[in-house]
């Protein structure tokens, strides 16, 4: 776990590469239901009858199982083998996409989510697993950098078909084309080599137990601070303790599992058995300023792919092709820059291309923040959002390359665990405090504006429920209205309040945005500062066996 001299071994048989669509598709496959989920926002919000932040909850949730599960998942492909345990839970992903097909409420959205991101929990480290099996040396590197460019082509096609496709259809032909690349991977699945699994393997259940209930909390902790209350309960808590919401005490009692998760494993490591996660990856700074990075930086990207479906789709009431093309500069220059973004790794060191990507998310969404309006389209919003994904994408390439330089063959499934814990918790968090943000910032922006317009009396305002403010559009606005004894005079103030609050929020959330992006510069500058010459090879294993 150092900044040691490059792995050099060379293999004179070059493997195939037909193996490779298979864990190509997977990860394609992951991250297409990851990418379609934002864009059926307003499809399950219409069909369902749902506020915006409930039908995020399926988004919450794929990234809550994958979190919560995938360092059980890994001990459990080493222990059945990885082919095997692969081609069962791709079946299992298939199952999930049917349940989104099937689905007569916003329950069974959800559901069918938990099992994506339960099958997703073993198919995220059997990736890389099997990755280091199938393939070495150069041939690795390229399979990992292929890898990092499916997500990111994923999340470009999945923003124009799923586009084209909500406009037109809806948004459950969506999962249509999930079942079938679920069912093309496991076809391919049958090229694959991989071991036979070893059954002396133990499952460490404490420590799955710690984690998991850590991350169910942290993820419910952040995702309802908003509708229990940041502080004190609201209504809609399921319970309170003296008075005080369950969300906050959710996530100090997450904080305080996962710490005993950690001592648990540091103790089990000390007696000689085998932990459910080997720490010996995040032994240095380096790999820990790594994760970190990770972390803030999925979690951005969560917060911008959840804001922008939002406010197209529910505020402005736009269709989720206009999202799609709303959103295309983004995910076109982060699938670009993933790819290319290698080229960099012998002129400069991981610590300068993760400083300066920062750099860049910070003053594109800064900028955003000022030139952002009811019309995404303008040329200062495309500049914006392709100087993020030019950031966006670089960073996540890197991170990852960090990670694997530094893992033996032995630990891949470990390294495979511990990056999809990372991403998905920061997915699920991100997520839910962009949520949360959003909406108090939004209350907050309501309640001042209220008081601003003399126009709307207090009478008028008693009839409207300031404690449960939500993004709506100026039509379902008009709509609710409609019960109320308000003027068309005060319908149209009150429209003009909506839009000039809504605005106001997302520039004031993509500033905080903006100041946790800013943040992240310090462990980025962390990370390895490897001359050319000493940069190890980008393979999740060492060369040799």
């Amino acid at each position: 776990m150092t900044e040691s001299a490059p792995q050099t071994a060379s293999f004179a048989v070059k493997s195939s590469w037909l193996p490779m669509i298979s864990l190509f598709m997977a990860q394609v496959l992951m991250s297409f239901n990851v990418a379609a989920l934002p864009i059926s926002l307003g499809g399950m919000v219409s069909e369902f009858g749902v506020p915006p932040t409930v039908a995020s909850t399926t988004i919450v949730m794929y990234g809550l199982a994958v979190a919560a599960l995938v360092m059980t998942g890994a001990k459990l492909g080493q222990r059945v083998g990885w082919v095997l345990i692969f081609r069962v839970v791709i079946a299992l992903f298939a199952a999930s996409s049917v349940l989104m097909l099937i689905a007569p409420s916003i329950g069974w959205a959800i559901a069918g989510q938990a099992v994506a991101g339960a099958a997703a929990a073993i198919i995220v480290p059997s990736i890389v697993a099997l990755i280091a099996e199938n393939y070495r040396g150069a041939q690795q590197a390229t399979a990992i950098g292929a890898i990092g460019s499916a997500r990111a082509i994923s999340g470009v096609t999945a923003f124009l078909i799923g586009g084209t496709l909500g406009t037109l259809v809806g948004w459950r032909p969506m999962f249509f084309i999930v079942l079938g690349i679920a069912v093309l991977v496991f076809a391919f699945s049958f090229t694959l080599r991989g071991d036979r699994g070893d059954p002396g393997i133990r499952i460490d259940l404490v420590a799955s137990l710690l984690i998991g209930a850590a991350i169910v909390l942290l993820t419910l902790g952040f995702n309802n601070l908003n509708g229990w209350g940041a502080i004190e309960a609201t209504d809609a808590a399921p319970f309170d303790i003296l008075g005080l919401s369950p969300a906050p005490l959710f996530i100090v009692a997450g904080v305080v599992l996962g710490q005993g998760f950690f001592l648990w494993t540091r103790r089990r490591i000390a007696e000689g058995r085998v932990p459910l996660i080997d720490l010996s990856i995040l032994r240095s700074s380096k790999e820990r300023a790594a994760v970190y990075a990770m972390f803030i930086v999925v979690a951005l990207e969560a917060c911008v792919n959840f804001t922008i479906p939002l406010y197209i789709q529910i505020v402005q009431g736009r269709t989720p092709f206009d999202t799609s093309i709303a959103m295309m500069p983004f995910n076109l220059t982060v699938f670009i820059t993933a790819t290319l973004v290698v080229r960099f790794y012998k002129r400069y060191p991981p610590r300068v291309i993760g400083v300066f990507g920062f750099l860049l998310t910070t003053g594109a969404l800064v900028w955003l923040s000022f030139v952002v309006n009811n019309n995404w389209e303008t040329l200062p919003t495309i500049l914006g959002l392709v100087v993020f994904g030019i950031g966006q994408g670089a960073l996540v390439t890197l991170v990852f390359n960090v990670l694997v330089t530094s893992a033996p063959s032995s630990l891949a499934g470990d390294v495979g665990s511990l990056r999809g814990t990372t991403q998905n918790l920061a997915s699920a968090v991100g997520t839910a405090v962009a949520g949360a943000l959003l909406v108090s910032l939004l209350g907050l922006s309501v309640g001042r504006a209220v008081v601003e317009h003399p126009e709307l009396p207090p009478a008028l305002v008693a009839q409207v429920d300031l404690d449960s403010v939500n993004f709506v559009s100026n039509d379902d606005l008009r709509v609710v209205l409609e019960r109320t004894d308000a003027t068309p005079a005060q319908v149209d103030a009150a429209v003009a309040v909506n839009e000039e609050s809504r605005l106001s929020t997302l520039r004031l959330g993509l500033l905080v945005l903006a100041g946790i992006s800013a943040l992240a510069i310090l462990p980025a500058s962390r990370l390895p500062r490897y001359k050319p010459e000493e940069i190890p090879d980008p393979s999740p294993v060492a060369a040799s066996d």
